[in-house]
């Protein structure tokens, strides 16, 4: 919803030295930053180290590279991601990772080189498929010629149920995608 208002940057961290690196960058740029963070990732835990450092905003992190699949993760969906590439490298299947980190903005050229490289992509985000950075995701990638005429395989969004996130962690579970629940993983 966000991602529509001019001007506005967005941050969407998945790890917490990507969250203080991204923070840094946002105090210190000049235009308003929105900082989204999935509960999910409130009690994750990770090195940060002491120095002062920057993440730069609208630079991805690749988490892995490889050339089957490209999966483009949002926030906890990338720790998904991770652990999905890495039970199917078990089985051969090499799939790269990819985080956006920012989705304002957004580093399209990282994204695009890797969908050309493996001809397939799969985005994955715990928001609603409706209207969204999956969507966005999709749409920058089909909208360049070169990239869509890499696809091999039609692009696949693993995303939340299109309703209301319910307070209840039972309840909240059953909303957010999963690799039980979710043929979008393989």
């Amino acid at each position: 919803m966000f991602m529509n208002l001019a001007g506005l940057k967005m941050i969407l961290p998945s790890t917490p030295d990507d969250m203080k690196g991204l923070l840094i960058a946002a105090i210190r740029d000049d235009t308003p930053i929105l900082s989204f963070e999935s509960s999910r990732l409130m009690g994750l835990r990770g090195e940060i180290p002491g120095e002062e450092y920057i993440v730069p905003l609208g630079k991805a992190d690749i988490k892995r590279e490889e050339d089957a699949v490209t999966v483009v993760a949002v926030a906890w969906m990338v720790h998904k991601a991770l652990a999905a590439a890495e039970a199917l490298a078990k089985e051969g299947i090499s799939i790269a990772v990819i985080d956006p980190r920012t989705l304002v903005p957004m580093d399209v050229a990282t994204i695009r080189a890797s969908v050309r490289k493996t001809g397939r992509l799969v985005v994955a985000a715990e928001a609603g498929p409706t209207a969204s950075a999956a969507a966005e995701l999709c749409g920058v990638v089909t909208e360049d010629p070169a990239t869509f005429r890499a696809l091999k395989a039609p692009v696949k969004r693993v995303c939340g149920l299109q309703v209301p996130i319910p307070y209840s962690p039972q309840l909240e579970r059953h909303v957010f995608p999963d690799r039980a629940k979710s043929a979008g993983w393989t």
